[in-house]
């Protein structure tokens, strides 16, 4: 432990190039807190039902950024996470989205899906390859000679996975099939505590006791209506239908099993006891229960939020008393979306109606045969991109942007499109603050030749999948939270880019910001802020 510190005192001295005793001092610990579709309004409409120990100490204590902006479009779990812990777009650090079309096996892709490295507790083949560029974990990792500490833990395996970065020590998340802890060999170490854990208390040894039912009496919850009636609710795991552990991950009781598992690495590893910052990266969720909407689930919802609050209380009282939270430093985030919204009901008359991106691709593949002669033009669409066959259409000598035109006219003509976006347009066009955020969002060798934007209200119905989706192109409030340390409290109610996040944290822990990341840090997040040279 003495040479660690030694070499802690040497790491900051070679960024610095001042005395030692001249130097500010860093965080012993940054936990990085991701919570999938946290809102703001919704944090501040149900205060009431708090205690003071969750979100009321971080809005008094912490520096509050009420509207944290992604400066992107389609906004995911797995895309947010990695414009955090990259400081860049996704059309700079390659994570469009969770999933995307692979054009070489014309098919769904996962972001973190790798088969060159195996799954612990898990068949899921994984590994952050995909992030095309450093990730703060990283730099932390190669600014300390790799002798910090990087554990990522999550329900999701993308969020675990994207945060823990390249060089991260350990990425953990739940398993769906099992309710194992699980992880992957492209990190050097699945430790002991965990297989134990597992072994000993595992999440499916306790899944049949829990029930899910309104930690305050159901009159409370009058902060959400519907037009749906509901009294109260009841929900257990016993029998979901082969998807117990998947429901279990859309409600509350998810981000104590966090809690859980983060106590026993900070319990069981040397995070936080020396000069040398470490980093813990959690994720809880915030969203629907069982990806309802909320008008179908309001009493849900509000008793997440009061449930999140007392997982947030727990977890400070955790890093307090393992680690101290003058030693801490902690960032807490929204993802930046939500689930989608019930469709409007007819009898207000708001303009809606339905958009089906098979029938559209099909209809597509049958103008560009009637234009071009036979051929499979459409190779694929996912969401709402349509990915065309490039060797079909240089096997008949065609003009790949010619091609891409016409397709775009021939889709605007849809009832229900708004805008179609070509890859040239976005890759050359002009710029507008709404193909900026398009072009943003897209990668040249991940996204589709064509981007069918839907109007608003209108549903997206995926037929093969049974999945809909209403668009709702209304601002979510992403709140921002930084605490602990030498944070410096303070309210901001003007929105700020999540690309300043890497930046700031990097400067704070006398790192490198990652190599993608072109913007600059916060200001005025330290209470005692110094500078480095007279």
């Amino acid at each position: 432990m003495k040479e660690r510190l030694l070499t802690s005192l040497i790491t900051a001295l070679a960024f610095s190039g001042l005395p030692a005793q001249t130097l500010p001092s860093v965080p012993r610990l940054v936990v990085g807190l991701s919570i999938d579709q946290l809102r703001a309004d919704y944090v501040e409409a149900f205060s009431s039902l708090y205690g003071e120990k969750g979100f009321k100490r971080l809005w008094k204590e912490g520096r509050v950024y009420q509207n944290a902006d992604y400066g992107f479009s389609a906004v995911d779990k797995a895309s947010s996470v990695a414009a955090v812990y990259t400081g860049a777009m996704p059309s700079v650090n390659g994570i469009i989205a969770e999933n995307w079309m692979d054009r070489r096996t014309v098919r769904p892709l996962n972001c973190v899906e790798d088969p060159a490295y195996m799954g612990i507790y898990t068949d899921e083949s994984t590994s952050a390859a995909a992030v095309l560029s450093s990730t703060l974990t990283d730099e932390l990792k190669a600014g300390t000679q790799g002798r910090a500490y990087v554990y990522s833990i999550a329900p999701f395996r993308e969020a675990a996975v994207i945060a823990a970065g390249h060089a991260g020590d350990g990425a953990f998340w739940l398993n769906d099939a099992t309710g194992k802890w699980c992880g992957t060999t492209y990190y050097p170490e699945f430790p002991y505590w965990l297989t134990q854990y597992n072994d000993r208390q595992g999440l499916d040894q306790r899944i049949g006791d829990i029930v899910w039912e309104p930690l305050w009496p159901a009159e409370k919850y009058t902060f959400l209506s519907s037009e749906w009636e509901q009294d109260t609710f009841r929900h257990s795991f016993k029998d979901f239908r082969g998807a117990s552990y998947r429901a279990f991950k859309t409600t509350p009781f998810v981000n104590d099993e966090v809690n859980r598992v983060a106590a026993e690495c900070l319990r069981n590893s040397p995070m936080g006891e020396d000069g040398i910052p470490d980093f813990l990266a959690l994720s809880y969720y915030a969203g629907n229960y069982a990806h309802k909407t909320v008008m179908e689930a309001p009493l849900e919802m509000q008793d997440a939020y009061v449930r999140l609050d007392q997982s947030l209380a727990e977890l400070l009282d955790l890093i307090d008393r393992e680690v101290g939270l003058r030693n801490t430093l902690f960032f807490i985030f929204s993802t930046g979306y939500a689930d989608a919204d019930a469709p409007d009901l007819a009898k207000y008359r708001i303009p809606a109606g339905k958009f089906y991106p098979e029938r559209c691709a099909a209809l597509l593949n049958m103008y560009l045969n009637a234009v071009y002669g036979e051929g499979l033009f459409v190779e694929a669409y996912h969401g709402s991109q349509i990915y065309l066959n490039h060797e079909v259409i240089e096997k008949k000598q065609l003009d790949l942007p010619e091609v891409i035109g016409k397709s775009a006219d021939f889709l605007i003509q849809f009832s229900g499109v708004s805008e179609v976006y070509t890859a040239y347009r976005l890759l050359l066009g002009a710029w507008t603050p709404e193909v900026y955020r398009v072009r943003n969002s897209f990668h040249r060798e991940r996204s589709g030749d064509l981007l069918v934007d839907v109007l608003p209200g209108w549903t997206v119905v995926q037929e093969k999948a049974e999945d809909t989706k209403v668009v709702r192109k209304a601002c979510m409030a992403a709140p921002l939270v930084f605490f602990g340390w030498d944070v410096k409290p303070g309210l901001v109610r003007t929105p700020v880019n999540v690309g300043r996040i890497a930046p700031s944290l990097a400067g704070m822990m006398r790192i490198r910001a990652p190599n993608a990341c072109s913007n600059p840090p916060l200001e005025d997040i330290r209470a005692n802020k110094q500078t480095d040279l007279p």
